[in-house]
């Protein structure tokens, strides 16, 4: 059985990484001319506020009990965005996709920093050990965030970026993009394992 209190550090992190990543994509919003974020509370840094039953526990302690303590994974509720209120909606809603990833990998590199100068003084400490999962549940959800398949952020990032010429391929992913994602899940996970290890080493040395 996986241990207690690790996967209580864990859930912990992931808690704070999902709702940093939705108050992000909220406050770009929000900056851009659509203030449904703010208005229905969610400008916030509050966890309840953001708490999904499935993604913020369910699924979460589901993963770490069956890998054994070695992954946990999981979202808050997304917070609401009206596209049509957005100043420029095609670039913007791109922008406000970004603005998540963005999030984490900015927590990412801003504990690594930390980890690296701590690492000096406080080697082999639990300090160490909670930053490096900072660091490494940021980098998951930034990257796993990042893939083009709907509804992820990577899509609506591709959607803002990409030629009318596409059309016939976003209308694919748009309709199937669900069950896209579920294959994903079983079987292409394996192809972001190494993107995500080489940013935690590069970002802290590791």
């Amino acid at each position: 059985m996986p241990d207690f209190f690790s996967l209580l550090i864990q859930l912990i992190i992931l808690l704070f990484a999902v709702v940093i990543h939705e108050v992000s994509h909220g406050a770009v919003a929000y900056h851009l001319g659509d203030p449904t974020a703010k208005e229905s509370g969610r400008l916030t840094l509050n966890p309840i506020k953001h708490l999904d039953p499935w993604g913020s526990f369910f699924i979460p302690l589901t993963l770490f009990i069956f890998s054994h303590g070695k992954a946990v994974f999981g979202w808050a509720k997304p917070v609401p965005i009206n596209s049509m209120l957005l100043k420029n909606p095609k670039r913007d809603i791109g922008l406000v996709a970004f603005a998540g990833p963005a999030a984490n990998l900015s927590l990412a590199v801003i504990f690594g920093i930390l980890l690296r100068i701590f690492g000096i003084v406080f080697f082999n400490s639990a300090l160490i050990y909670f930053f490096s999962l900072i660091v490494y549940i940021n980098l998951l959800l930034a990257v796993f965030n990042l893939v083009p398949i709907p509804p992820l952020d990577g899509s609506k990032i591709l959607f803002s970026l990409a030629p009318k010429s596409w059309m016939p391929i976003l209308t694919f992913l748009e309709i199937y993009g669900m069950f896209i994602l579920i294959l994903f899940l079983f079987f292409g996970l394996p192809l972001i394992w190494p993107i995500i290890d080489f940013l935690y080493h590069l970002i802290t040395g590791l």
